[in-house]
Order: structure tokens, then C-alpha cells, then sequence
């Protein structure tokens, strides 16, 4: 009787409870993880506004931009918080088909893009205006790896704005003149730029607006003729055929929706679409965001509480007055009495006692401001052992791997694979599958790949062999070094990307110094184990017959410790190997560039090709090298073994 009593009770609380505005949020909204600033703005603004001024529960789902689109428009995730209109095929196709919509003009008079170079180049040379001057001013903008041609820095591969800035590169016949250079990530442009800009160096790029990087740079656009959407639309295709070049068009940002939510969700739906910033707005947000360090949640807190008469007409009456609450403001913008809505993770580490446990250390600015300051003031050294490293290891090794026929160095390969391992399947087992990588049409980018590898583990033995052999004789150095060379090898690569890029520019260089350092570690360690381990009776015996502390490590310790040390090789080969997609992230060409493009565009035939000619390349190399890398008696077992008949 009890428990009916208190059913009762219950099902009548709940209907004399007023309806709130979150009635229809009956599952969490999960959102898009945006990776740019003006992206991770706007999601923070409407992530606030879903969960304090409607009470809905949100997630945040992160992935790239194909993938997040594709998630859409299965309704995986719910939202988009920046959307360029008429930029992607995916979302184009999910409209169509219903599955996904466009709603509101998040940024009024729309976002703007183009050609662009620095002001300061505009002004010591007054006569380039137009795309059609930049022939007569191609000296300017010199490819480092291509001195006989200039250089256009497109977008990342597998960009939108990467096939119509190639298709407009081609029809303006400016591609005879200009390389058409891909950076491999957002983060790698913004550098190159960044990079420019610090040096007061010449730069023609491709940007957007609004971003962070335009409003802390002065950059000039370069004269298009007037939008043409016919030809727009042409050559927004990679397999266009017009002929025509068009300016660029002026895209609206909107949020992209699933249409299952709009039709759950209408109240929520409505603030969306109501959302708006001028360009002043959203310009000096992510300015502000850019210089205070905050992420994109913290900015939009920050906005949100100066600006309530901004945000108080995009939504209802209860649900602006419940997100001024939680903000502590009133709705006339004046700090109010009560509750204060802080940043999620700052108050879960309130609650847990984190935050006051541990003073306020960081390195961040420090780091940044030195940087910048080396950029400046020595970018130029850099530039020119970057042109050095180009001009007399690089480039003259791809040019020669480029004039060797395929079918001789399939030959060569296929011979030294059976001179290795002295077995007649693996030999043509190598040379089939450096057919089965050319036939995949991805024997260019081989050759990329393996200039870079050969390069890498040349400078990668010349340091590294050295290092341990000098450690192996002194218990200072190693009690030094060994603390540097785990650095080394815990860092996340990702890390010493960004000032390598700074220091050395986008392309080849970065790469090489890059995979230098990852690889360098294995091999010193290798190195100084395989001496130290060389049986001291043989050094006193060589001693005893008055051999000098060279020649006793020229004639008795390098050769005892030369399976050690080709061990070292070994891995420093496979190491640098394994850089290959992470190198073409800073723009180096090669079968990593392929894979990263497979990733930005969701393209698993090509992703899978480029990933099986990896895995070729890597176990070719890795047999030979072990093969190589045995002693003299294991060497001689493997031949005999070799000889042996069959059956």
C-alpha cells in the first residue's frame, strides 16, 4: 500500500512540475571536435548554451573533418558548430539526401579566402596586384627544393581548398612556374607562415578568414577576377575539365545539424539558428584567444559573460535567464550574486582539491617567446644549412634513384635480396613486390621515400656511431648522454616538429632532422653495448702486442662489435622508416603522403595500397639489414644453408 501511495505521489509531483526548455533533450547531444580556433570558439558558445540554458547533456566527439561530416550524416554525432557552405561533397550529398542540415549565419557577411602574400611584400614591390603579376615577381617566392621554379603553398592534402587551388594553379598557367607545394597539416601552413612573417621573408599562400593568424599578421590578397559559380563548381571537382578561372566566393558558416536532431531538439534547433558574430567579434575572439592561451571553451566563457546582450537575443526568455545564472551575470551584463560557471575541467579539479595543491609553473611563454626570438634573429643560418642539406644530400640522391630505370632497380634489389639471405623465394619475393608498389602507381612517391630513408640513416650513422663509440670509452659522457638519448626517445614526435618546422621550413629538411633524432638513440646505445661487451682478454692481448688505443678499436673492438652495431642499423633503418607518414604531416612527399591523404579524405583503397607498399619496403629492408648484420659464422651458416638441395 505504501509503495502505491508513493507511486501516486511521484507521477503527480512530475505532472505539476513546470515543463522545462530541455524536455526534448532526451540524449546526450554529442559534438564535433573542431580543431581551429574559430571552429572550437563557437562550439564552446553553443556548448554552453545547450547545457546550461537548455540542461541538455553534451559530448564532445573528436576526429578529423571527412570523418566527423560522415558521423553526421549517420547522426553519430549531432553537430557541427562551423560549417563553410558549398565546400564539401560529403555534406553536399547528406543535404540532398535529408540526412543532415545547414542552419543559421554564424558569421555575418560570410568568410573569405584567397591568394594571399605579406604586406610588406606588396609594398617593396607596388607593381604586384593581381594573380597575373605573379609570373614577373616568381624570383620572389623561390621553392628551396626547386630553385629553378617558384613556389605556391597550397592547402594540406586532401583539403577542398587543395583541389580548387590546383585546378586554378593549372588554368592560370601558373603551375609552369610555380611548384604546387602541400604542407601536409593546418598546423605545418600556419608555421610555414608564421615562420615568413617573423623573418620578413616572401610567401605566396592560400588562407581563410576568420582565423587567429589573420588577425595577428597583415596579410594582402592577390586581384581574382569576379565569382563565377559555374566555374566554381568545376573546380571544386579534381576531374574538372573547364577551363575557366573564377575568384573566390564568399562562403557562409552555418552550424551543420543532423535532421533527427532538429526534429527532436526545435527550441535548441531555433537558438542555432539565431546565432551570429560579426567579424569584429569573432576576429578579436580568436585574437584573444590566440595571445591569453585559452582554449576554445574558456574564450566562449569569456565572451558569453561581457557580452549577455549579444547572446540574449538568440534565445528564449527562460533559457537566457537560467545561462545567466550559471554565469553569474545579469542579462544587462553586471556581475550578479550566486553561482559562477566555471571551466569544466578547472572545476573538477576544484572538487577533487587539484588546483590549490600545486603552485602555477609554466614553461609555455618562456619557450614560445625564445623561439620566436631565434626565428628572428637566426632563421637565416637555418635556412642555409636547410639549403645545404637539400642542395648536397638530398636532391642529388633523389635525382639518382630518379634516372635508374624501375626494372634495373628492381633488378638490383631482387639480387642483393638473394646475395643477403641466399634464398632463391625471398629474392623474387623482394623483386614482386616493388612491381606490385609501381604497379599501384606509387613508384614516385617510393623513390621520395627512399631518398629520405637513405639520407636519414647516412647522417643517422655518421653522428650516431661516433657518439657510441666515444661513450663506450668514458663513464662521464654516458652518465650525460644516456638521460638525453631517453628524451629523445619518449618525446612524442610531435613535439620538436614545431621548431624544426620553424627553424628549417616546410619539406624535406624537417623531415630529415626529425627522423635523424628519432632514429639517432637505438643505434648510440647499440653502439656502446656491443663495445663494452668486447672480451677483455682480446684487448689485453692486443695491449700485450703494443697496439694503440686506435688500433685496438679499429682492428679488435668495431669488429667484435659489429653485429651490435649493424643491430643498431637495423633499427635505426626501420625507425626512420617508420617516420615516413609523420614526415609528410611537415610536408615531405613520399608514401606517407599518400596514407595521411587517405586519412584526410576517408579513402580506404588508397590508404590500404600506400600502407601495403610500407609494409614491403619495411620487410625488404629489415631482412637484408639482419642478414647483413649477423657475424661472420652466423654469415656462413646462412649460405651453407643457402646451398643446401631441396628435400
Amino acid at each position: 500500500m505504501r509503495q502505491w501511495i508513493a507511486l501516486s505521489l511521484l507521477c503527480m509531483s512530475a505532472l505539476l512540475l513546470p515543463v522545462s526548455a530541455s524536455a526534448a533533450c532526451d540524449s546526450p547531444i554529442k559534438f564535433g571536435a573542431l580543431t581551429w580556433e574559430s571552429g572550437q570558439f563557437i562550439s564552446g558558445v553553443l556548448k554552453y548554451i545547450t547545457e546550461e540554458g537548455y540542461d541538455c547533456t553534451v559530448e564532445e566527439v573528436p576526429g578529423a573533418g571527412p570523418a566527423l561530416e560522415t558521423a553526421l550524416a549517420q547522426d553519430d554525432i549531432q553537430v557541427i558548430g562551423e560549417q563553410w557552405v558549398g565546400r564539401s561533397p560529403i555534406m553536399e550529398q547528406a543535404i540532398e539526401q535529408n540526412k543532415v542540415a545547414v542552419i543559421g549565419d554564424t558569421l555575418k557577411g560570410g568568410a573569405t579566402q584567397g591568394w594571399y602574400v605579406p604586406k610588406y611584400v606588396l609594398e617593396q614591390n607596388p607593381g604586384l596586384r593581381s594573380y597575373q603579376d605573379l609570373p614577373k615577381y616568381a624570383q620572389l617566392f623561390q621553392d628551396p627544393e626547386d630553385p629553378n621554379k617558384a613556389r605556391f603553398m597550397n592547402c594540406p592534402s586532401g583539403w577542398t581548398c587543395e583541389i580548387f587551388n590546383t585546378r586554378l594553379l593549372a588554368n592560370t598557367g601558373l603551375d609552369n612556374t610555380f611548384n604546387n607545394a602541400h604542407p601536409g597539416t593546418g598546423a605545418a601552413l600556419d608555421a610555414e607562415i608564421s615562420s615568413a612573417f617573423e623573418q620578413r621573408k616572401p610567401l605566396l599562400f592560400y588562407y581563410w578568414q576568420p582565423t587567429g593568424l589573420m588577425a595577428k599578421y597583415d596579410f594582402a590578397p592577390l586581384e581574382f577576377p569576379s565569382y563565377d559559380d559555374a566555374c566554381w563548381q568545376d573546380l571544386l571537382r579534381a576531374d574538372g575539365t573547364a577551363d575557366c578561372i573564377s575568384g573566390f566566393p564568399v562562403s557562409p558558416l552555418g552550424i551543420a545539424v543532423s535532421t533527427p536532431f532538429m526534429d527532436a531538439n526545435p527550441e535548441l534547433a531555433g537558438a542555432f539558428k539565431n546565432v551570429e558574430f560579426t567579424p569584429d567579434q569573432l576576429n578579436g575572439a580568436i585574437l584573444e584567444m590566440s595571445e591569453t592561451k585559452r582554449s576554445g571553451e574558456e574564450q566562449a566563457l569569456a565572451f558569453l559573460r561581457e557580452n549577455p546582450a549579444i547572446w540574449q537575443a538568440w534565445l528564449s526568455d527562460e533559457a537566457a535567464k537560467r545561462l545567466a545564472a550559471e554565469l553569474g551575470i545579469s542579462l544587462t551584463g553586471a556581475t550578479a550574486a550566486g553561482t559562477s560557471l566555471t571551466n569544466h575541467s578547472a572545476a573538477s579539479d576544484s572538487r577533487l582539491g587539484l588546483s590549490s595543491s600545486f603552485p602555477s609553473w609554466s614553461l609555455e611563454t618562456p619557450l614560445n617567446n625564445t623561439l620566436a626570438n631565434v626565428v628572428q634573429n637566426y632563421g637565416e643560418v637555418f635556412r642555409t644549412i636547410s639549403s645545404l642539406a637539400l642542395t648536397y644530400l638530398l636532391l642529388p640522391i633523389e635525382r639518382l634513384l630518379t634516372l635508374i630505370p624501375p626494372w634495373l632497380l628492381i633488378a638490383l634489389v631482387t639480387v642483393l635480396g638473394w646475395f643477403a639471405v641466399r634464398k632463391v623465394w625471398f629474392a623474387l619475393a623482394c623483386g614482386a613486390g616493388l612491381f606490385l608498389i609501381g604497379a599501384f602507381g606509387l613508384w614516385g612517391a617510393l623513390i621520395d621515400t627512399f631518398a629520405l630513408l637513405i639520407v636519414s640513416v647516412l647522417v643517422t650513422i655518421i653522428i650516431g656511431i661516433p657518439i657510441g663509440i666515444a661513450m663506450s670509452g668514458s663513464k662521464l659522457l654516458r652518465k650525460v648522454v644516456t638521460p638525453i638519448l631517453d628524451v629523445m626517445q619518449t618525446m612524442p614526435s610531435f613535439v620538436y616538429l614545431i621548431p624544426v618546422l620553424m627553424l628549417f621550413g616546410i619539406g624535406k629538411v624537417p623531415a630529415l632532422f626529425a627522423t635523424v633524432i628519432y632514429a639517432l638513440p637505438p643505434l648510440i646505445r647499440l653502439t656502446t653495448l656491443g663495445i663494452t661487451q668486447v672480451n677483455h682478454e682480446m684487448i689485453e692481448a692486443g695491449r700485450s702486442f703494443g697496439s694503440t688505443h686506435l688500433q685496438l678499436l679499429i682492428w679488435i673492438k668495431l669488429p667484435q662489435a659489429l653485429p651490435s652495431i649493424m643491430a643498431g642499423i637495423n633499427q635505426a633503418v626501420m625507425m626512420s622508416l617508420s617516420m615516413v607518414v609523420l614526415a609528410s604531416m611537415i610536408g615531405a612527399p613520399g608514401l606517407g603522403e599518400d596514407v595521411l591523404q587517405s586519412i584526410q579524405t576517408l579513402n580506404i583503397g588508397q590508404g590500404l595500397q600506400a600502407g601495403t607498399a610500407i609494409v614491403i619496403v619495411a620487410i625488404i629492408i629489415d631482412r637484408i639489414t639482419q642478414a647483413f648484420g649477423q657475424g661472420k659464422r652466423a654469415r656462413q651458416k646462412t649460405i651453407d644453408a643457402g646451398k643446401r638441395p631441396m628435400g
